[in-house]
């Protein structure tokens, strides 16, 4: 009877695992995505000044 909490504590340890890679996955993903719109933004600032020689 010894094995089945040490199996329960392995699948609660994997699955709280999975989460905390989940969230950290979107994190990093939601932060991606933002990235290109300010980059383009940046860009087209900088047509827009006029360049000084």
């Amino acid at each position: 009877m010894k094995r089945k909490p040490d199996l329960l504590w392995v699948l609660v340890i994997v699955f709280g695992l999975g989460v905390v890679t989940t969230g950290y996955a979107q994190s990093l993903w939601a932060n991606k995505t933002d990235a290109p719109i300010e980059v383009a933004q940046q860009q087209q600032q900088q047509h827009l000044k006029p360049h000084k020689r």
